[in-house]
C-alpha cells in the first residue's frame, strides 16, 4: 500500500481507502431516500480487518450515513478488532442532516453535530471534517469561521470541502481554505480531476488534494449487472429509480466494459483495479474511497494496490468510457 498526503498537511492516507456510506443502511433525510441496502455488521468487521491488514488507514464517514448509524458501527468495528481508533484516519461530514436546525450550516448545528460525531466515533477529535455540500445559503462565512474554531480547539485536525459542482467549489475554497476536496470521480465522469479541469487549477493554487468517492461508479464499472435483470432496490436506498441502473444504461455500458476486459483482464478484480488506478493516476488525487459491504468487496477494492497503467492505457480508458 502506498500513502499520499492530504493537501499540504502531514496527514497521510492510503491510496485505497474505504467509504462508509453503505454502513448506514436504508435511510431517509427530509423524506428523501438517502441510504443503501442494509448490511451485516459481522461482514463489515471482516471487511475492515482485511483492509487494515492490507494497509488501509483511512475511513470516510458522515453524520448523515444512517443518521449516525455508520459512525457508531465503525467505532464498534474497530473496538471489536482491538484497533485503537487514533491509529487510523477517520473523516466525517456535516451538511446533509439538518436535525432541527433551519439550515445544517448554522454555527450552532455544526458544533452540535461535531460533538455528536465525536461521541458516535468514540474519539476526541476528527481527522478530516468536511462540509458535505456547497449549498451554504447565507452561512458560508460563519460556517467557515466555526470550522476554524473547531480546529483551534483541537476537535478537528484537517478541514475538508465536498461539493457537486465546480461553481460550488469555486465559492467555498477561498473562504473555507480546505486541505481536502471530495466529490465523485470515475472513468465515466472525471470532470473534476481530468487534465485541464478548472478544479485542478484551484487545487494547485490553494494546495488541496482530492478524495474521490464512487471510483467504481457504484459498481457499474465492475460489469456486475445484467441488463435483462436490472437490479432492484428497496425504499430508503438512494439508487431506487436511478436510470443509471436501468436496462438501457446497463446495456449501453456493457460493450465498453467488454473492451476494457479484452485489454486488461476479465475478472471483477481486474475491472476494479483499472477503474481505481485510472483516477489515482490523475493529478492532485490523494486517494479513492470505494464503498464496501463485506470482505469480498474489500478484496476487490484492494486489487488496485499493485495495478499500474501506462499513458497509453489511460488514453485507451478515456477514449472507451469518457
Amino acid at each position: 500500500m502506498k500513502y499520499r498526503k492530504i493537501g499540504k498537511t502531514d496527514l497521510e492516507v492510503s491510496e485505497i481507502s474505504l467509504g462508509c456510506w453503505t454502513m448506514g443502511g436504508l435511510n431517509w433525510v427530509n423524506g428523501n431516500p438517502n441510504g443503501w441496502a442494509n448490511v451485516d455488521e459481522d461482514e463489515i468487521v471482516a471487511g475492515i480487518r482485511t483492509a487494515l491488514d492490507a494497509g488501509v488507514n483511512h475511513f470516510d464517514n458522515a453524520d448523515v450515513y444512517g443518521n449516525g448509524k455508520a459512525e457508531r458501527m465503525l467505532a464498534r468495528a474497530l473496538k471489536k478488532l482491538g484497533v485503537k481508533s487514533e491509529s487510523v484516519v477517520i473523516a466525517t461530514k456535516i451538511g446533509h442532516f439538518p436535525g432541527t436546525a433551519a439550515h445544517a450550516y448554522e454555527p450552532a448545528h455544526i458544533r452540535h453535530q461535531c460533538e455528536q460525531s465525536l461521541i458516535n466515533l468514540q474519539r476526541e477529535y476528527i481527522d478530516i471534517y468536511y462540509f458535505h455540500h456547497g449549498s451554504f445559503g447565507p452561512h458560508l462565512e460563519e460556517a467557515a469561521a466555526t470550522l476554524d474554531a473547531l480546529v483551534a480547539e483541537g476537535k478537528v485536525r484537517v478541514k475538508g470541502q465536498s461539493a457537486y459542482s465546480t461553481g460550488d467549489f469555486e465559492k467555498a475554497i477561498p473562504v473555507v481554505k480546505p486541505a481536502a476536496l471530495q466529490s465523485w470521480a470515475h472513468a465515466l465522469d472525471d470532470q473534476f480531476v481530468r487534465p485541464g479541469a478548472h478544479l485542478q487549477e484551484l487545487m494547485t493554487e490553494y494546495g488541496c488534494t482530492f478524495v474521490a468517492f464512487s471510483p467504481l461508479a457504484q459498481g457499474r464499472l465492475l460489469d456486475k449487472f445484467d441488463p435483462t435483470k436490472p437490479p432492484t432496490f428497496e425504499p430508503g436506498d438512494h439508487r431506487l429509480g436511478n436510470k443509471a441502473f436501468g436496462t438501457e444504461a446497463i446495456e449501453a455500458l456493457k460493450p465498453k466494459l467488454e473492451q476494457l476486459k479484452a485489454r486488461f483482464g476479465g475478472t471483477m478484480e481486474d475491472l476494479s483495479a483499472v477503474a481505481q488506478r485510472y483516477i489515482l493516476n490523475l493529478n492532485n488525487v490523494a486517494c479513492v474511497i470505494p464503498g464496501f459491504r463485506n470482505e469480498r468487496q474489500v478484496k476487490c477494492n484492494l486489487a488496485a494496490v499493485d495495478r499500474e497503467l501506462s499513458d497509453t492505457d489511460m488514453d485507451f480508458i478515456r477514449a472507451t468510457l469518457v
